[in-house]
């Protein structure tokens, strides 16, 4: 068996299992470990956990140490040195003319490389600049092209809901999101209603998804004919998803016809429309429209890199 806790080295950012071996660490705890990048100062965000070798990750990196006081003076003094190599980084490629946006920068623990994130329309030539930066800081420079939902995700901010941004403050990773799923809760298919700070599908939409779908298959569809508890017979208008309450325009003797609201589990469903025959023909060509729009939403970042963490 062996002993590993999981360690994060960003805020919300991915958790790396490292193994403990016979040092007494615990969670929240600071810990110098050596990943892919170098040296790097994290904090320890899971309990320690046994993990037999057949079921353990390879290759698995042992903790050097667990993070004294000049260790964590270090950092700090790491993550004000980012600041001024910003700054620096802004100008150079302001003087180089180049078409990126500077979005972050990272020094390594061990200051044996300098990570600047970037956002740019397509590819960058930055090898001059490159050139310019190593210079000046007598170091390694690595330059990373990332997509925009990860430019949010380091820059952070507020969603439409008045919180910090899911991406920012606890999802480690992207969930995969779709429009599906914004239509299996009834929302409206407008790209402005349903896209986030990044321009992209919200993250939320996933939040809700699995309780939707058990809620939605319990319902019948609009346009459904149905069989009311009370032995009429009518036509689905409108379903409330979260209430579990079906209006059905019921038909009454001599031609009559009426608005009714009854419970789903009450009704039985005669005849029904194929799944996604829910939309009234007149919106048919907005929403073809709409579905266009978002279809580019998902596709558009399709070939960002992914920040490392």
């Amino acid at each position: 068996m062996n002993k590993v806790v999981g360690v994060r080295f960003r805020y919300a950012g991915k958790i790396y299992d490292f193994s403990v071996g016979d040092k007494d660490v615990r969670k929240g705890m600071h810990v110098i470990v050596e990943t892919a990048r170098g040296v790097e100062y994290g904090e320890v965000v899971t309990d320690v956990r046994e993990i037999p070798d057949d079921k353990l990750v390879k290759p698995l990196k042992e903790i050097i140490r667990i993070a004294t006081g000049e260790d964590k003076r270090h950092e700090a003094e790491n993550n004000e040195k980012q600041k001024e190599a910003f700054k620096i980084c802004r100008e150079k490629i302001k003087k180089h003319g180049l078409e990126m946006k500077l979005i972050g920068c990272e020094y390594t623990f061990d200051n044996s490389k300098v990570l600047f994130y970037f956002t740019a329309d397509g590819r960058v030539d930055f090898r001059e600049l490159v050139k310019d930066l190593a210079s000046v800081f007598r170091t390694r420079i690595e330059l990373r092209q990332v997509g925009v939902r990860d430019e949010t995700k380091i820059l952070g901010g507020l969603g439409v809901c008045g919180r910090a941004l899911c991406c920012s403050s606890y999802l480690s990773d992207f969930v995969p999101v779709s429009i599906k799923m914004a239509k299996e809760q009834n929302l409206s298919l407008n790209p402005v209603k349903i896209s986030g700070v990044c321009g992209r599908l919200m993250c939320c939409l996933k939040n809700e998804e699995e309780v939707y779908e058990e809620l939605n298959r319990t319902l019948p569809y609009v346009g459904d004919r149905v069989e009311t508890p009370d032995g009429l017979s009518g036509e689905v208008s409108s379903v409330s998803i979260l209430k579990q309450m079906v209006r059905v325009v019921v038909d009454l003797p001599h031609d009559e016809k009426e608005i009714r609201d009854y419970p789903a589990s009450q009704l039985k469903v005669r005849s029904s429309r194929k799944k996604g025959k829910q939309r009234k023909p007149a919106s048919d060509a907005a929403e073809e429209k709409e579905l266009r729009e978002l279809d580019s939403l998902t596709k558009k970042d399709s070939g960002r890199s992914k920040v490392n963490d």
